[in-house]
């Protein structure tokens, strides 16, 4: 029996392996993101040090880049999931490191902060919320234009201010919330949609299990916020003042967009934050709290029948 080493030897040296091996070599080197790799590095890199690394250079070639060929996370086609590949030279080869993508960052950012604030669960039409089931009647037309402008303007690179979507009940305002995170999604942009009345429950169980700190620095570094059904909350000067009030001045100095929702218009909304659950009335300290929400947002009417019934 021919051993395995001159059977391989043999065909290795075979006309017509050669001109494979040959074809697939230069399909390698010609490969957009390999050349740009090899002329970068021209300087430090020698023909056999390309030559000894074309099976990585091949593992490279064949796997998603910028999850172009991916349509999920799930769906990842490369040897790990969520992790894309990058080039490197290391001892004196060419090497593959591999890095999360950005899918996987947000999908990793996500269950994070969902095992960290639980008032993230919100009903499941909203987490899949699209605009393509977005019923445009005259009262939620200027909200779906407001929010695609929002959207544009994000993608530019720009910070424009959120929205504060408010009206009656049922008439699909964490809808538009919903429909706007999933539009966000498809571009690997985080955002967290948290359910105000819950949160601020959440936020005072939190300080027995010293968590509070952590949750409130999470809210405030999002890179998209979205507090929904805010004024629907039992107001208590805590909560107002020490909760929400520094979350809402870190955002409003860093220029990170909010959303609201709210069945207050912003002046409801004063007068609820006004008085707390003993009966304190405190107009400053509601006045500073809308202060940052008029900086942070701008108002936005929703209008229609209730969609829940």
């Amino acid at each position: 029996m021919e051993r395995i080493n001159n059977t391989l030897n043999r065909l290795a040296a075979s006309a017509s392996f050669q001109k494979r091996y040959e074809q697939q070599r230069q399909k390698v080197l010609h490969y957009p993101e390999i050349r740009a790799f090899l002329v970068k590095h021209q300087d430090e890199l020698t023909n056999e040090m390309i030559n000894k690394s074309i099976s990585k250079l091949f593992e490279y070639m064949d796997q998603s880049k910028d999850c172009r060929k991916c349509t999920s996370l799930n769906e990842c086609i490369n040897f790990m999931q969520g992790y894309e590949p990058e080039l490197v030279i290391n001892r004196n080869s060419i090497d593959i490191v591999y890095k999360r993508c950005s899918k996987k960052i947000i999908a990793d950012e996500k269950k994070k902060n969902e095992r960290l604030i639980k008032s993230l669960y919100v009903p499941r039409d909203i987490l899949q919320a699209t605009f393509e089931d977005f019923e445009g009647d005259s009262g939620r037309l200027d909200a779906g234009d407001q929010a695609a402008t929002f959207l544009m303007n994000y993608e530019k690179g720009e910070k424009p201010k959120g929205l504060y979507l408010y009206g009656k009940f049922g008439v699909g305002k964490s809808y538009i919330l919903g429909a706007i995170a999933n539009e966000l999604a498809k571009k690997q942009i985080s955002s967290m949609i948290v359910y105000v009345p819950e949160l601020l429950r959440e936020m005072k169980s939190s300080i027995a299990d010293a968590t509070l700190n952590e949750k409130i620095e999470a809210l405030k570094k999002e890179p998209i916020l979205m507090l929904d059904d805010i004024g629907a909350e039992a107001v208590s000067s805590w909560t107002r003042d020490e909760v929400l009030g520094p979350i809402l001045q870190f955002r409003m100095l860093e220029k990170l967009p909010t959303f609201f929702t709210s069945n207050f218009d912003f002046q409801g909304l004063e007068h609820h934050l006004t008085y707390s659950q003993r009966g304190e009335e405190e107009k400053m300290k509601a006045m500073r709290i809308m202060e940052r929400i008029r900086a942070l947002s701008e108002p936005v009417r929703v209008e229609g029948p209730n969609r829940r019934h």
